[in-house]
């Protein structure tokens, strides 16, 4: 999952320097396929790291996510704190601390839940915020569907293939996700350039490694999952920030936020192509309802 934009806003603003080497090849890609391709590197990603759930616990896993995309970003972003004030400072932390948590409990999501539903009811965070700040009374029936897609989902009797433990990490993932949101925009108006999103990775890196480390132990030195985890890190984070940022610089952020509504979908049919999760067709239904609620919350945003 990319961190990770909201719904019809653009996501925390990297420098041009990240994506220089992919920009000669994605200017032949219309910047549509640029954000599906982003969707589908962000799901396989995830696909990649539940798959890794049978070697390593899911909060080891994110330590790898979080740890390998720092020393990516770093490579091409280094933090720059002189000069801000323990305010400046103290948004960035919160900023790594939401970028952590909805990380953790996204994982722990994913190793209840199919991937499709996980993302779907993630999305319902981003989603109520977009509903929050636009205040118009049609997305009260957004929120009506995108709620009604989480009773479809939730596994009343035997019904259902998610756990209401799982519908609770999802939960929390998807308010993270809306803290991030809000967090990013705070801390690119404190910090210079991509710094604070370096800084708040740094953050993340740190918050996590107790936990990751603590559960993971010497498994983490394995040459094969130190690979498979940059892998995770290299699709769930550098690639599709980097394709976000070139389609957003080619289209308009509508659009944009239309396509990327589109994600629990692509979660779904990576989770049954990728990870043979077959769901029922009640539980299409309801990710059906959830992406209908957020191309209509972001449409009437944009109204």
């Amino acid at each position: 999952m990319t961190a990770e934009s909201l719904p019809g806003a653009e996501p925390y603003r990297m420098r041009p320097s990240p994506i220089r080497a992919l920009r000669a090849a994605s200017d032949a890609i219309p910047p549509s396929g640029l954000v599906l391709l982003g969707i589908l590197s962000v799901q396989v990603g995830a696909g990649l790291a539940k798959n890794l759930f049978a070697e390593l616990s899911p909060s080891a896993v994110v330590f790898l996510r979080i740890a390998t995309s720092a020393v990516m970003l770093l490579a091409v972003a280094r933090p720059k704190v002189r000069g801000l004030s323990r305010r400046d400072l103290a948004v960035g932390v919160a900023f790594g601390l939401s970028l952590g948590l909805m990380n953790l409990s996204f994982y722990e999501a994913l190793a209840r839940m199919p991937i499709g539903i996980a993302v779907a009811i993630e999305f319902i965070g981003p989603l109520t915020l977009a509903v929050v700040s636009s205040r118009r009374r049609l997305d009260l029936l957004w929120v009506g569907l995108a709620a009604a897609g989480v009773i479809l989902l939730a596994p009343w009797g035997d019904a259902g293939t998610a756990s209401w433990v799982g519908i609770g990490f999802a939960a929390l993932a998807g308010t993270c996700w809306a803290a991030y949101i809000v967090l990013s925009a705070a801390t690119g108006a404190r910090f210079p350039g991509a710094s604070g999103l370096s800084f708040a990775m740094i953050v993340s890196t740190i918050v996590v490694a107790p936990i990751g480390i603590g559960s993971g132990g010497s498994e983490l030195l394995r040459p094969e999952l130190l690979l498979l985890g940059a892998g995770v890190g290299l699709l769930s984070s550098f690639i599709p920030y980097s394709l976000e940022l070139e389609a957003l610089r080619r289209m308009p952020k509508r659009v944009f936020g239309i396509l990327m509504s589109l994600e629990p979908a692509a979660a779904a049919l990576v989770g049954l192509l990728v990870l043979h999760e077959v769901l029922q067709v009640r539980e299409w239904a309801a990710i059906g309802c959830v992406v209908i609620a957020s191309i209509g919350a972001t449409r009437a945003g944009d109204g």
